[in-house]
């Protein structure tokens, strides 16, 4: 695990700076004050405020900060040991998904992108979210609406608050997001006439749908989505969506499966048998004696073939036989070679099929999301006359 010297990045203190999570750097150049992300590898990302007087310690060695100065974001930097190196990433919040504290569970990019997506989020909205949770969502719905949007964030839990309240101002948003403290399911959201896109991620959304009904724009088409994890959520928050005649409800799941891209000999018949034998044999001599002889008696007499004799009735010397069985390994080793090779060579024959395959292992369900349109209001609407 990588560590940081004692007043580095353990806590990261608001700087006067230009960038933030919402906003890319138009030089692309790493300055004293800025937010880097120190990206180790996939399991190791590390967020750091740059100050010239401080230095990044990890196992591999230090990284002087005063290094990273006047470098462009995406730039190798090695130790001072030379024993290991790390990339300065800009800030996104894609990244800040994979570094930040889980204070509950947090919404992933396939589900953040797919939500976005069907909200239809643009720069300059005005935007609803409950509960605020980790923030994981939080910063990039201030990317999306930025520079001239507005995310109304809500969480009932204080601790919770604090610590969003925090981030927010560390990564430069706090312009962007107005975040309370409320549960809107008792109290609503107190917004009338605001908002373009709403998202619940409540226990009970069905209970805020009344008040986010207020808080859309009245001569707009307004979006909404929820997200549980249980169908029986998914049932009732679709009961109140209808009766407060919300329209084109649709639910959806986000399921992500990854595939082992394989390439393969096409063998012959009597190649693939060959290479059938040759697996039969190695199974063979890794048995144990006394099961390897079992093995033999049934395998015989499955085939009705005659009966194999056990080994202690053949009369052959301990080195005679391990001459002979290191013979047969020789003999079947090089069979194996002749029907083995590397993908790139099977490829270059033109004698190969791609397949693909899934893992044992698979990420699961994690919440459906729910869908739902705002007509604009009647009254709102323009009279036209007819002449």
């Amino acid at each position: 695990m990588a560590s940081t010297s004692a007043s580095s990045s353990s806590a990261i203190a608001p700087a006067a700076t230009t960038h933030s999570f919402a906003r890319y750097k138009a030089n692309n150049i790493v300055e004293d004050g800025d937010l880097v992300v120190l990206y180790l590898s996939k399991e190791n990302v590390i967020l750091i405020r740059v100050d010239v007087n401080e230095t990044f310690n990890c196992k591999f060695g230090s990284y002087r900060h005063a290094d990273m100065i006047g470098l462009e974001y995406g730039t190798k930097l090695g130790s001072n040991t030379g024993r290991g190196f790390l990339y300065l990433l800009f800030p996104t919040p894609e990244l800040w998904t994979l570094i930040l504290p889980h204070r509950t569970q947090i919404l992933y990019v396939a589900d953040i992108s797919f939500i976005m997506n069907f909200l239809n989020l643009k720069p300059g909205m005005s935007m609803i979210e409950s509960g605020t949770g980790s923030g994981s969502f939080s910063h990039s719905i201030a990317r999306t609406l930025a520079p001239t949007g507005h995310l109304y964030s809500f969480e009932y839990h204080q601790e919770r608050v604090n610590a969003a309240t925090k981030e927010f101002e560390d990564h430069g948003l706090s312009d962007m997001i107005t975040l309370r403290r409320r549960d809107v399911c008792k109290d609503g959201f107190d917004l009338v006439d605001r908002v373009d896109a709403v998202f619940l991620d409540l226990p009970a959304p069905w209970e805020a749908v009344a008040s986010a009904k207020r808080a859309f724009k009245k001569n707009k088409i307004g979006k909404i989505c929820t997200f549980s994890p249980c169908i029986e959520q998914i049932s009732k928050t679709v009961t109140a969506l209808s009766e407060h005649k919300f329209v084109d409800i649709q639910m959806y799941e986000c399921l992500i499966r990854f595939q082992e891209v394989r390439i393969l000999p096409i063998l012959t018949i009597e190649e693939a048998m060959e290479k059938e034998r040759i697996h039969e044999s190695k199974r063979q001599r890794a048995l144990p004696r006394v099961l390897r002889d079992s093995y033999l008696k049934a395998t015989a007499k499955a085939n009705e073939d005659e009966e194999l004799p056990p080994a202690k009735h053949m009369k052959i010397e301990k080195g005679q036989e391990e001459e002979n069985s290191n013979k047969d390994n020789d003999d079947t080793n090089k069979k194996d070679q002749s029907l083995s090779g590397t993908p790139a060579e099977f490829e270059a024959s033109g004698k190969t099929v791609t397949i693909t395959k899934l893992p044992v292992e698979q990420r699961g369900h994690t919440s459906y999301l729910l869908f739902a349109t705002l007509p604009p209001s009647v009254d709102s609407l323009p009279v036209v006359t007819l002449e």
